[in-house]
């Protein structure tokens, strides 16, 4: 609580940043396609993948399916930010929770604000952990556990405060400072990522493909408490892991900058240097880690080992890994908290975005204290995108749709009602459906994301033109 007070009071410095929350970004304000790379290339070669990589070998996926799953689902992300997100953020240049509540009203969109702004609030946590990692190696820190929810120690909590206190001040001086931060950070991180990967391949004696494919394997069991992935888990999970961002349009509020729809390719740098190259090379810091006398033993226990990003990375390059590691963390956080405090900012129009942004920061420090939130990630940005995405099949298919079938866009702004049923309908059907049938049947969640998409979008349109004749 303390350092969330301290936060709040920096906002009296940052009240005249305006992020054009509820107006049409203006000409002069639109930046080029290199903004955009090196914020992609920054927030996906970022924390998450020193946790994702090593997570993919806890589920024992195959070389081949990790490898495939990752080339095709990552292309799929891709053309689903250029054609969808990038193209509407363009032509409408609003952030997405001003556009949702021309479409939805004020009490509606609330309650998806406040959902949105705390799972935002949640992964940024986690990559408030993984900085903190690397910060333990130094200074002797317990590393959490696979299995572990709450923290291990004081000294952990003090960690994650500074680490989080620093993120969310850098986030909170607007889109600007966030971009620049990327930009600055993004090279070092992919060296490190690449120079991990080149590392760990020469400890495990990996000289060709085929020794990769031997070092690989056909995979294994999952470790305990975590399902086996395939090459559909890996595929689906990699197109949809940022659901929320692309077809969930999270992220009209980053391209409503954009000079060009085309600057949506540059997610490609996030996507195959990222979500392809260091998720691979953090793997095999990890199965570096398995082979290691300590693993052994947590293994012979019948325990998962931890994943600890930080000492990884220590043991590959050294302080540069550590370095590495904690500036990753940040240029995922980063974005992250920036997207939380836009949407806290539309429930707390009083407060400027500066405010609200030091509040998502406060909020995603306390989660990361918990390092359940990180050693869960593969689950847990299943369910957050698996929720957050079809509230953007709203936004797309009245883009889309809406003239060819009659029905009023902007319906909550034009008639003046602040709580659209067609809107929250669609949702809840889609989401209970769904989201039900992966619990009763089993069915992996990011199976379900799609259908779960197309029916909100289709339902949101039935819907409207029932309402909107009464």
């Amino acid at each position: 609580m303390i350092s969330l007070v301290l936060l709040f009071s920096m906002s009296k410095n940052n009240k005249n940043i305006s992020e054009f929350e509820r107006e049409v970004v203006p000409e002069n304000k639109l930046k080029s396609w290199k903004s955009f790379l090196g914020m992609y290339a920054g927030e996906h070669a970022a924390g998450t993948e020193f946790m994702i990589g090593p997570l993919f070998l806890t589920v024992g996926v195959s070389a081949f399916d990790l490898l495939a799953g990752l080339l095709l689902g990552n292309l799929m992300a891709v053309l689903s930010w250029r054609f969808i997100t990038a193209n509407i953020a363009v032509k409408e240049r609003f952030t997405l929770y001003f556009k949702l509540e021309k479409i939805s009203g004020k009490k509606l969109v609330r309650f998806y604000n406040v959902a949105n702004g705390i799972l935002f609030c949640f992964l940024a946590g986690s990559m408030i952990t993984v900085s903190a990692t690397a910060v333990g190696v130094p200074t002797g820190l317990e590393m959490p556990k696979l299995t572990d929810v709450m923290p291990n120690s004081i000294t952990w909590i003090i960690v994650v405060v500074l680490i989080g206190g620093l993120t969310t001040w850098v986030a909170s001086k607007g889109y600007g400072m966030v971009s620049q931060a990327a930009n600055w950070m993004s090279p070092i991180i992919v060296i490190a990522f690449l120079a991990c990967g080149i590392v760990a391949a020469s400890q495990l004696g990996i000289n060709s493909f085929s020794d990769f494919i031997a070092v690989w394997g056909e995979g294994s069991d999952p470790f305990p408490g975590q399902i086996k992935y395939t090459f559909w888990h890996v595929f689906l999970w990699s197109w949809f892991c940022n659901a929320a961002m692309h077809i969930g349009m999270s992220d009209l509020s980053v391209f409503r900058y954009a000079q060009s729809p085309n600057s949506g390719w540059t997610t490609a740098a996030g996507m195959y240097v990222g979500h392809y190259m260091a998720w691979i090379a953090a793997c095999l810091l990890y199965a570096v880690y398995l082979n290691s006398p300590e693993a052994a033993a947590y293994l012979a226990e019948g325990s998962a080992p931890p994943v600890a990003p930080g000492p990884l990375a220590y043991n590959a390059i050294g302080w540069f890994g550590i370095l590495a590691v904690i500036l990753a963390g940040w240029t995922t956080a980063n974005p992250t908290i920036y997207r939380s405090g836009l949407a806290f900012q539309t429930i707390l129009p009083k407060w400027s975005i500066s405010q609200s942004t030091l509040l998502a920061g406060g909020l995603a420090t306390v989660a990361g204290i918990f390092p359940a939130f990180a050693m869960k990630l593969l689950d847990f940005v299943a369910v957050y995108g698996f929720i957050l995405a079809p509230v953007g099949a709203i936004i797309v298919f009245e883009y889309y749709f809406a003239d060819r079938y009659g029905v009023i866009k902007n319906y909550a702004e034009k008639n003046n009602t602040s709580f659209n049923k067609a809107v929250f309908y669609a949702w809840l059907i889609s989401f209970v459906i769904f989201f039900g049938w992966s619990k009763f049947q089993g069915i992996f969640l990011s199976f379900l994301t799609l259908p779960a998409w197309l029916c909100c979008g289709a339902l949101f349109i039935i819907f409207s033109k029932i309402y909107q004749k009464k």
